[in-house]
């Protein structure tokens, strides 16, 4: 049986400003606005790099960054609130903070900021490119399917799974860069003596994305099975079978590690292998150096520990915040061809 909501008054932004937007933040979940910040930032850093290290798209490109951000934004908010909708229940026993499970937000107030932020999302969306529009929308159907009944992927691993990574791996690099590539003036050309002459193809993808949007689907994957281990009490409660019901915290926490050291070990023959408009020395380099880091924080976690565990499933968010920086920077710095 669900639980009824508990009684009290939720927080209005009109009398508690202040409050109200601390909860809006926890209720967007930060871990994954930063990772959406950054894979948008780092998805036009490479389109940069990308146009032969231009300059000139820095000012040029001021806004459709910006708004390309905030549609990100948006269907961000979107997904982990309509997420947050319904698991209000299994929440108030895996995270009891969340504004909804805690009473801050009523259920009205969640709904009434999801359905906003969905229509802003697409709404802006559409009138930057046909790119943005279908990432978005794409990303917003599946975020909707992987929560919403009746189909509620989250319910069935696999499936689960699939949709995370799928959104962050793959539609949000292919569809960001393609949005970006779209819109960038190219170099001056030999033939139209500007600019804004067009580029030769706006679906020409670099070797320097595929290797990034491999490496992410691979170490979304572990994020996606690792998410779980720290909520084992409510997913059993509500029947979520998840991952780590199925096997156990200790095989999916191995599991999580070796799939996160098999993207480093990619991203390192990546470098090895020397593509072009990538930096070698410096991919290998630092990727060599977070495999040793990832190795020797892992042997610190205590798996009968709840914080121990929701502190290195943060770390391997912060694992993957910082290759969406350091990637670009490998690009940026590449020789030039």
């Amino acid at each position: 049986m669900k639980l009824e909501i508990e009684s009290g008054v939720p927080l209005r932004f009109a009398k508690q400003p202040i409050a109200w937007l601390k909860a809006f933040w926890k209720f967007s979940r930060p871990h994954t606005i930063i990772g959406t910040s950054l894979s948008v930032l780092a998805l036009y850093l490479i389109a940069i790099a990308d146009s032969n290290h231009s300059l000139f798209p820095f000012s040029f490109f001021l806004f459709p960054f910006s708004f390309a951000l905030l549609a990100c934004l948006c269907g961000n908010v979107y997904i982990v609130g309509l997420n947050q909708l319904e698991d209000i229940d299994i929440d108030r026993i895996n995270k009891p903070d969340l504004p909804l499970a805690s009473g801050e937000f009523s259920r009205q107030q969640g709904i009434a900021i999801v359905v906003t932020m969905g229509i802003l999302a697409i709404a802006i969306a559409a009138l930057q490119s046909p790119y943005l529009l279908a990432m978005v929308g794409t990303s917003l159907l599946i975020g909707t399917a992987y929560s919403l009944p009746p189909i509620r992927l989250k319910r069935f691993p696999f499936w689960a799974s699939l949709c995370i990574l799928t959104v962050r791996g793959i539609v949000v690099n292919l569809g960001l860069f393609l949005h970006f590539n779209s819109l960038l003036p190219s170099s001056p050309s030999p033939v139209l003596n500007s600019p804004f002459a067009i580029r030769n193809s706006p679906f020409a993808i670099p070797p320097s994305v595929w290797a990034l949007t491999a490496f992410v689907v691979v170490f979304t994957f572990a994020i996606a099975i690792f998410k779980d281990v720290p909520d084992m009490d409510g997913d059993r409660q509500y029947n979520i079978r998840t991952f780590t019901l199925t096997l156990g915290q200790q095989k999916v926490f191995d599991l999580a590690r070796w799939v996160i050291t098999a993207s480093y070990v990619g991203m390192i023959l990546v470098g090895f292998a020397q593509l072009p408009g990538i930096n070698s020395p410096f991919l290998i380099s630092t990727h060599l150096a977070l495999l040793g880091i990832l190795w020797f924080r892992s042997f610190q976690v205590d798996l009968s520990d709840k914080f121990s565990i929701s502190h290195f499933y943060q770390f391997i968010w912060k694992l993957f915040f910082l290759e969406y920086l350091l990637f670009p920077i490998a690009c940026l710095i590449a020789p030039a061809v």
